[in-house]
């Protein structure tokens, strides 16, 4: 049985657009990209090497795949990028024949399906970055084993989410959390079962 495990870069009030740099993601007129790269921090870097564990395979939306695609295999030899090139890329998308950054499989018609045949046999963990869509199909399917949250002190008012009004409800249980000197907190939580019903 593999485990799949989802990190986010996400603000206060939840966005988690274009952390990485101003052309990430401009979707809806987002003005904000790069807002997580002003907190360097040992505690995050130290986190998301432990999130990664020491092999994985990725789980992208094709948004990520392709930026992700266009720095990875040019990026210089070190351990995050020979890990990132050597990982297998399962991809949601509707366009599976231009998918050039390998070794990659896609989803299918059914990415729920496909995952759920995947997670039921041996191999790496499987780490899903950066798509607003694809944490909520997990938790919702009751693929997710981890979620890590890298909480960031600001607030970006619009943007993508991940948790939205159309999330179902769900329980998370705290595993860890820990906060670096810049004022991030990294929150490990493992999905349990659905909250219970208000007694009012």
């Amino acid at each position: 049985m593999r485990t799949i495990r989802i990190i986010e870069h996400i603000s206060l009030d939840g966005v988690i657009q274009a952390p990485g740099g101003p052309d990430e993601d401009r979707d809806s007129g987002f003005a904000h990209g790069g807002w997580a790269m002003r907190y360097g921090d040992p505690v995050v870097r130290t986190a998301i090497e432990a999130a990664h564990g020491e092999g994985f395979d990725l789980l992208l939306g094709r948004r990520t795949y392709d930026i992700w695609s266009g720095y990875w295999p040019h990026a210089a030899p070190g351990p995050m990028a020979d890990s990132f090139n050597r990982a297998v890329k399962f991809v949601a998308t509707h366009r599976p024949d231009s998918l050039s950054w390998g070794p990659v499989e896609p989803l299918g018609p059914d990415p729920a399906a496909s995952l759920r045949a995947i997670k039921a046999k041996d191999g790496a963990d499987i780490v899903v970055w950066g798509s607003s869509s694809l944490p909520a199909m997990l938790l919702e399917n009751g693929l997710a084993d981890e979620v890590v949250l890298l909480v960031y002190p600001v607030m970006l008012g619009t943007g993508k989410r991940i948790f939205t009004e159309r999330a179902s409800p769900s329980a998370l249980t705290l595993l860890e959390s820990r906060q670096g000197e810049s004022g991030v907190v990294v929150n490990r939580y493992a999905p349990s079962a659905p909250p219970p019903a208000g007694a009012g």
